[in-house]
């Protein structure tokens, strides 16, 4: 009997433990954040049964026009998650792959170093040759995939707030 209330103490700890590790991943991000990841989860959520599976994974790519996607890369992605992923673990995910990135006032104050005059916009081509040339010296690869995603205003100058924003909330910032 002794055991028996041993095992059930420790099936309740480890119960609790989950629940605190997952309550945790929420408190890692901001309401409207969290409300952007569910919508996104339910978009891949294809079959709506809560769990995210290689069938939502070839759908949801389906969807976006790639339909030949190697199984090994969908298998890849499901095991990040290291069993189901539900929602809470789709946050976990990510997550971890924020975790890491800088407060969004420390990059600000980083890239103002480059901009004197306070415009909020930073040289492209020079932002590019430092990247290219200083300290962790970037690939062209890197610079170019940067540059993809990096908000210009019209002089063609990146607009270092935006692009901040995308660092740290993962898309531009809707006005």
């Amino acid at each position: 009997m002794a055991s028996r209330k041993a095992g059930t103490r420790g099936k309740a700890a480890a119960t609790k433990q989950a629940q605190r590790g997952s309550s945790n991943v929420f408190s890692m991000f901001e309401q409207a954040q969290i409300q952007e990841f569910k919508e996104a989860f339910s978009c891949i959520d294809q079959n709506r049964d809560g769990i995210i599976c290689k069938s939502d994974l070839r759908e949801t790519y389906s969807q976006l026009g790639k339909v030949s996607v190697p199984e090994e890369e969908l298998d890849a992605m499901l095991q990040e998650g290291k069993g189901p992923i539900n929602f809470t673990v789709f946050l976990s995910l990510f997550g971890e792959k924020l975790n890491g990135t800088d407060p969004e006032e420390a990059i600000l104050s980083a890239f103002r170093m480059f901009d004197p005059s306070g415009k909020g916009v930073v040289n492209k081509d020079e932002f590019k040759q430092l990247l290219l040339t200083q300290a962790d010296k970037f690939s062209q690869a890197e610079v170019e995939q940067m540059f993809a995603l990096t908000p210009l205003d019209v002089a063609g100058d990146i607009d270092y707030k935006s692009l901040c924003y995308i660092i740290t909330h993962g898309d531009e910032k809707e006005e």
